[in-house]
C-alpha cells in the first residue's frame, strides 16, 4: 500500500511535515508513506495551465495517481488552510490539457494535521475536507489526528508524545482498513 504524504507547510521546522515523518515511522504492516515536498509548485494560473502543466504540477499528479492514498499534514493558519496547501490542491482538481481526469478523483484521502494552538487544527481540517470533496476526492470518514500544542509534542522534528504517537498509529490503522476493504 503506498501512500503519498503531503504537508501544507513550506517551513524547514514543521510541526506538519514532522507528523508525516512520524506516520512513517508507525504505519502499519505492509503501508509505505513518500513524502512530497510542494516547494516548487507555482501558483495556480489557468492561463499557464492551459499551455500545459508545469514539470512540478505534472510531477506531483504522477506521484499521486501512483499511489493507493494520499495523506495530508494540514497545518491551520488564521482559521484555515493554508495558501500552499490550497494552491497544490487547485492544481491537482484540474484533469489540466493532457488528461482526462483530474488526479484527485475518488482518490481516498486521510487528514492529520499539528498547531501550537489549543483546537489543534480543526477548523482547517473542516475547511480541507470541504475543497477535498469539492475536487472529487474521498476524505477517510474516520476520526480525526488534532496535534494541539504541538511545540510541546514535537521537539527537534520528532513526535515525542506517546498519546499522539499511539493515536496516530491508530488513524493510519484504520485509514489501511478502509484503503483495503475499498481495494476489495
Amino acid at each position: 500500500m503506498n501512500i503519498l504524504g503531503i504537508s501544507g507547510s513550506l517551513r524547514a521546522a514543521s510541526f506538519n511535515t514532522a507528523l508525516l515523518h512520524a506516520a512513517q515511522e508507525l504505519a502499519p504492516a505492509g503501508m509505505s508513506i513518500t513524502i512530497h515536498r510542494l516547494h516548487d509548485l507555482p501558483l495556480f494560473n489557468q492561463d499557464v495551465e492551459e499551455q500545459g502543466d508545469p514539470e512540478s504540477v505534472v510531477v506531483l499528479k504522477q506521484a499521486i495517481d501512483q499511489a493507493d492514498g494520499v495523506l495530508l499534514a494540514c497545518p491551520e493558519y488564521n482559521g484555515g488552510i493554508t495558501g500552499v496547501l490550497k494552491n497544490a490542491i487547485d492544481w491537482v482538481s484540474r484533469p489540466g490539457r493532457d488528461r482526462k481526469t483530474a488526479a484527485l478523483a475518488g482518490k481516498l484521502v486521510c487528514i492529520a494535521g499539528a498547531s501550537p494552538g489549543i483546537t489543534g487544527t480543526v477548523r482547517a481540517q473542516d475547511q480541507l475536507r470541504l475543497i477535498l470533496r469539492r475536487a472529487g476526492a474521498q476524505t477517510e470518514p474516520q476520526g480525526e489526528v488534532l496535534v494541539f500544542q504541538a511545540h510541546t509534542k514535537i521537539v527537534d522534528g520528532q513526535l515525542t508524545d506517546e498519546r499522539t504517537r499511539d493515536a496516530l498509529a491508530r488513524h493510519l490503522q484504520g485509514y489501511a482498513t478502509r484503503l483495503a476493504a475499498l481495494r476489495g
